[in-house]
Formats: C-alpha cells, sequence, structure tokens
C-alpha cells in the first residue's frame, strides 16, 4: 500500500487550500450570517477547474482523480463549508451523473459549460414525501410525443436557486414501482419551472437550500437520461460517488475543529497554565485527531476503490458514515474546549457545529448508510 501522494494530487491540494484561505475565509462568517450565496467565489472556483475536476478534459473538465478530489473538498470545507457542498453537488452529483450516464449531446450541451462553472447543477431527488425513502416519487413525466410533461414537487434542492440546469427524478410508469423512474435535465427558465420555498437553516446557511415545483413543463425527450426506468438506478449509482464528496466535507469540518481547539488551548490560560498543558484537554486533542485520521483513511480507500474501477458502494457508505459522526464530534469537542467562547459567534467552532450536522443527514442518513453497508455484507 502507498500513502503518498502524487506532486499533482499535493498541487491541487495547495491550490484548494490557498483559494479557500484569500477567497473565501474572509467572507465566510459574514455570508454565513446573513445567509448570502458565494456568487462571484463560485465563478473563481469553476475558473480554477474546481467545478470539474473529474470530468475528461474534452468536455473541458480538469481530468483529474478522485483523490484530488477529496483532497480540494477538505481543503474548501474546512473553511466554508457551504462552498464546499455547492462544489460537492456540481461534481459528484451533477457532472459525473451526465459524464457516467449522460450520451454526447448531454455532454456538449451541459457538461461542458458545468465543468468550467459557467453554468451550475443541481441535483433534485427529494420529495416531501420521499426522502430517505426516494423510491416514492410523486413527480410525473408523461411522455407526450417529443416531450414530457413534467408536473410536481422536489424539495431540500441544494444550488437549486442559482442552478443553470438540473437533474430531476420523476415517474414515468406508476405500474413499475422504482422500474418506472426516469431521470431528466431540465433548464431553468422553461415554462412552468419555478423556485419555490427557500429554506432557512441551522448550517450552511450561505448556499441555497430550495423548493423547486414543476407545472406542466416540457421537457425534450433528448432530455431524458437513460432509458425510461433508469432514474432510480441512475440516482443511487450517483448518490454513491456523492458520499465521498460529503465525507470529504465533513473531513474539512472536522479538521477546521481540531485546529481552532489546538490554538485556543495554547492561548487560553486556566489555574496558571496554558490549558493545553492538562491532560483532560490533551485526551480531547488525541482522540479528536485519532478520529480524524481514520475517517481520512476511509474516505481515501473509497475514492481510491473508485478510479480503480472497482465496486465502492459500502465504502463510500462507510466513509460518509464516519465521517459525518466525526464531525460532529469534532465540532462538540471544539466547542467544549473554548468553554463560553465556543457558544459565541465571535469564534468559529459554532459554526463548525452548525455546518457539520448536516452531514449526517443530507446524501442520505446515516441511517441510510448502515441499510446500505449491512446489505453489502448480507449479500456476500
Amino acid at each position: 500500500m502507498n500513502f503518498d501522494f502524487t506532486e499533482t494530487q499535493l498541487m491541487i491540494k495547495d491550490m484548494a487550500k490557498k483559494f479557500a484561505e484569500d477567497v473565501l475565509a474572509p467572507s465566510a462568517a459574514e455570508r454565513d450570517e446573513k445567509e448570502v450565496f458565494p456568487y462571484e467565489a463560485v465563478k473563481q472556483m469553476g475558473e480554477l477547474g474546481l467545478l470539474g475536476m473529474m470530468v475528461p478534459e474534452q468536455y473541458n473538465g480538469a481530468g483529474l482523480d478522485t483523490i484530488s478530489y477529496v483532497l480540494a473538498m477538505e481543503e474548501i470545507s474546512k473553511v466554508d463549508a457551504s462552498a464546499g457542498v455547492i462544489m460537492s453537488v456540481n461534481n459528484s452529483l451533477v457532472c459525473y451523473g451526465i459524464a457516467e450516464w449522460g450520451n454526447d449531446f448531454h455532454k456538449d450541451k451541459y457538461l461542458k459549460e458545468l465543468a468550467t462553472g459557467k453554468k451550475l447543477g443541481a441535483f433534485a431527488l427529494s420529495e416531501p414525501e420521499a426522502g430517505s425513502d426516494a423510491s416514492n416519487q410523486k413527480t410525473t413525466a408523461i411522455r407526450d410525443g417529443d416531450f414530457y410533461i413534467l408536473n410536481g414537487t422536489k424539495n431540500f434542492i441544494t444550488n437549486g436557486a442559482n442552478a443553470d440546469a438540473v437533474l430531476v427524478m420523476a415517474t414515468t410508469d406508476k405500474t413499475k414501482g422504482v422500474h418506472g423512474i426516469s431521470a431528466f435535465i431540465v433548464d431553468k427558465g422553461i415554462p412552468g419551472f419555478e423556485v419555490a420555498k427557500k429554506e432557512r437553516k441551522l448550517g450552511i446557511r450561505s448556499s441555497d437550500t430550495v423548493s423547486l415545483s414543476f407545472t406542466d413543463c416540457k421537457i425534450p425527450v433528448e432530455n431524458r437520461i437513460g432509458d425510461e426506468g433508469f432514474g432510480f438506478k441512475f440516482a443511487m449509482k450517483t448518490l454513491d460517488g456523492g458520499r465521498i464528496g460529503i465525507a470529504s466535507q465533513a473531513l474539512g469540518i472536522a479538521q477546521a475543529s481540531l485546529e481552532a481547539a489546538l490554538k485556543y488551548s495554547k492561548e487560553r490560560k486556566a489555574f496558571g497554565q496554558y490549558i493545553s498543558e492538562f491532560q483532560g484537554i490533551q485526551f480531547k486533542l488525541a482522540d479528536m485527531a485519532t478520529k480524524i485520521e481514520a475517517a481520512r483513511l476511509l474516505t481515501l480507500k473509497s475514492a481510491a476503490l473508485k478510479d480503480a474501477n472497482k465496486p465502492y458502494g459500502s465504502a463510500s457508505a462507510m466513509a460518509k458514515l464516519y465521517a459525518s459522526k466525526v464531525s460532529v464530534d469534532a465540532a462538540l469537542e471544539a466547542i467544549q474546549i473554548h468553554g463560553g467562547y465556543g457558544y459565541v459567534k465571535d469564534y468559529p467552532v459554532e459554526r463548525y457545529l452548525r455546518d457539520a450536522k448536516i452531514t449526517e443527514i443530507y446524501e442520505g442518513t446515516s441511517e441510510v448508510q448502515r441499510i446500505v453497508i449491512a446489505r453489502s455484507l448480507l449479500k456476500d
């Protein structure tokens, strides 16, 4: 086993770190407070290749491996988890889904601009009655000649208000259950497509999360991805890769929590000495560092399996399950080490906790990850 990163991977990591510190860090807390979408930063991320990292170069992508993506995601999320989830959705769900299962038309019309940030993508699977039970799709797409007529509502859609193209899962044949769900690329601005409710969130507040409504939207047949009935399989396979992105986001938040706790412990004095000299604090820091490293190795393993074209669904579920738990625990411990100061907005650790919690929920709750892992174990 080789644990060394390549020169290119290290260069990508350093580039993402510098961008995060120079561009994202100065406004991260203010944008969180005011729920402001980082428009200019997202544009710059696209120019740097951070929004189409694994897209082949022939479609204007960076042509990088998944390990490079994990390293970059961690660095971005360590500074601003909101920017991290914007990046994750565009890379892991939208670009990956189109690159892997889209046809030449989809790649030429959508992927080339999504990979450079000229367009932003969103992934619309969740509905008011279809969260963890994603098979319960109420949104319908009924064939009418050369079009499908799309009706329904999607909720909790990251990038939804700012996306130029949305991957939408909808039922095309109610009699076939999950085999009657299809996937479509839906353009922003078509008649009947509206951005509805904007969610007021606990964390990742400068990313947009909205409901989308579709009323008699006419979707060209050529915008369907794969055959009719491929939509549910498409969504599940795409989410396998998406979980690597969220695990990486969780890692970034956890690492930020550890670094903040380390810094504070070496500055704060109590009972005549720095609190870093107390064994109780040292044990907390040691446990945080150990768990974060374990989560990092799980995440890198899932990325390496994906790059090697080996089955990685269970590995990515393990990575997300564990990294998200570590992220929440690390943020809680960082707050505890900060004491009362950890509970106020003068220090960033309260934001880390608010941001960390969502990693246990979206792109499959922790309970769903356990189901995925258990099914993998039991089928052997």
